[in-house]
């Protein structure tokens, strides 16, 4: 398949990312689609006039031979979305890039792969619990994603270095330029064991619209997203409501409920939208990883109760009993408590470590 007419198709204006793959599904091939007569064009949904137009003018052809003629210079590779290498887990995602520039040695279809991201603002503590969480992951085989920003991104790439894990970074603009300037150094460190992508040709400049899209790839590529630090209106957050839309697991480090870079997470953690993080092994128990080599992540001892109240007994067996997570209004039904009581029981036995709350209102047994 002819890289210069996939970039040429990412080039035709009032034709998206949608639209390319509809034209691509449709005609077999970006070469097919400019090779198409205009009637066969026209049959298909979502294109216009003037999409047709500029694709029988091949207007984006002079653009796409100079990005042509940039990626063969740097090294690097065009992955256009019906590619074996483009990432997997971002295809499944209804908005994902028609195309990819990406730079680096490591598959961007690991069999692992972990988001970090929160303020660029980050404290001394945001820090702290980025570097045990990265030494957490190291064991299990892990690539580190971020999105290169000041704070708690970069403290994750610099990590993951130091603990010699790859770790990708996805830009908001072309791989022509490092943004922020400032960590050119730990940038260019990456590309020797992790990488670069965007979905941005070179020139594109670091804009601000440009920052919730590649937001939405850092999510994407993603088997789960963890926030570290986040105020309520952080960037961190776009990118955890995104994978939230994504079905993708999201993870939130509690902070102190003044704090203003642990609102972010305190609000996700609250509303359901992330599970409480506290280590990277609560995070490779609950995907369910095991180290390599076999060796299923440790997991807590599940204590027999004793002494328990008559409705915190109640609520232990019908969990234990339920072959998966158990909602609270099951187990309304089940137990036939009061609402009141059953919050409080369920904070009693999960702060004893008999059971664990998960995203969704829903509660297991903590084996």
């Amino acid at each position: 398949m002819s890289t210069l007419h996939q970039l040429a198709l990412t080039f035709t204006k009032h034709i998206g990312d949608q639209l390319a793959k509809v034209l691509v599904s449709y005609c077999g091939s970006a070469e097919a689609v400019f090779e198409a007569p205009t009637k066969k064009l026209a049959q298909i949904p979502g294109i216009g006039q003037k999409a047709i137009e500029q694709l029988v003018l091949r207007e984006g052809f002079a653009r796409a031979e100079q990005e042509l003629r940039f990626i063969e210079k740097n090294d690097i590779k065009v992955l256009f979305y019906s590619d074996e290498a483009y990432p997997k887990r971002l295809k499944n995602c209804s908005d994902s890039p028609a195309l990819l520039y990406y730079k680096g040695n490591t598959k961007l279809n690991h069999q692992r792969i972990i988001s970090i991201v929160g303020t660029r603002n980050a404290t001394d503590y945001g820090k702290q619990l980025c570097r045990e969480l990265v030494e957490d992951l190291k064991p299990y085989d892990v690539v580190i994603m971020s999105g290169l920003a000041y704070g708690i991104d970069i403290a994750a790439h610099k990590e993951s270095l130091r603990m010699d894990i790859p770790t990708l970074g996805v830009f908001g603009h072309g791989l022509d330029r490092i943004y922020p300037t400032q960590n050119r150094s730990v940038a260019d460190k990456m590309l020797h064991n992790g990488g670069w992508v965007t979905e941005f040709p070179s020139g594109t400049m670091p804009d601000p619209q440009n920052f919730p899209r590649r937001n939405r790839i850092v999510a994407g590529m993603a088997d789960a997203t963890v926030v570290v630090e986040a105020s309520v209106k952080g960037g961190a957050l776009i990118t955890a409501e995104i994978a939230n839309s994504y079905n993708r697991d999201v993870f939130a480090y509690p902070g102190r409920v003044h704090d203003e870079f642990s609102e972010g997470c305190n609000f996700l953690i609250r509303n359901n939208k992330a599970a409480l993080l506290t280590s990277g092994a609560d995070l490779a128990y609950i995907l369910g990883w095991e180290r390599p080599g076999g060796s299923a992540p440790a997991k807590a001892q599940l204590a027999l109760p004793i002494d328990l109240e008559p409705a915190e007994s109640l609520i232990f067996d019908a969990i234990r009993q339920n072959t998966g997570a158990l909602g609270i209004d099951d187990l309304t039904i089940k137990t036939n408590l009061p609402l009141s009581q059953l919050a409080m029981s369920l904070l009693t036995l999960e702060m004893q470590g008999y059971i664990r709350s998960l995203p969704g209102k829903t509660y297991a047994i903590n084996y």
